[in-house]
């Protein structure tokens, strides 16, 4: 699978805390290695023909990413939960 980060994404991690960096790590070998894993909680966002999709960090941070085809992904940006709205 190859993943492609946007700048946006890359400008959001880089402002996270370390511990949350950390967190982010973790769950993306979760990520790479199942998708739809459990604890990542995996959603489609509306609107739905948007295609983009999150998954979560911890309680608080969630990465949004949309798949560009069937083995690229493209991370469009990371945040607190109200990053939805940036999306959108």
């Amino acid at each position: 699978m190859k993943i492609i980060e946007t700048a946006r994404f890359r400008a959001s991690f880089e402002k996270l805390q370390k511990l949350t960096k950390q967190k982010v790590k973790k769950r993306f070998q979760l990520f790479l290695e199942n998708i739809f894993h459990p604890s990542l909680h995996t959603e489609k966002l509306e609107p739905r023909h948007k295609n983009i999709w999150s998954f979560r960090v911890d309680r608080n941070y969630r990465v949004i990413f949309s798949p560009s085809s069937q083995d690229t992904i493209l991370l469009l940006d990371i945040g607190p939960h109200d990053i939805y709205r940036k999306i959108r």
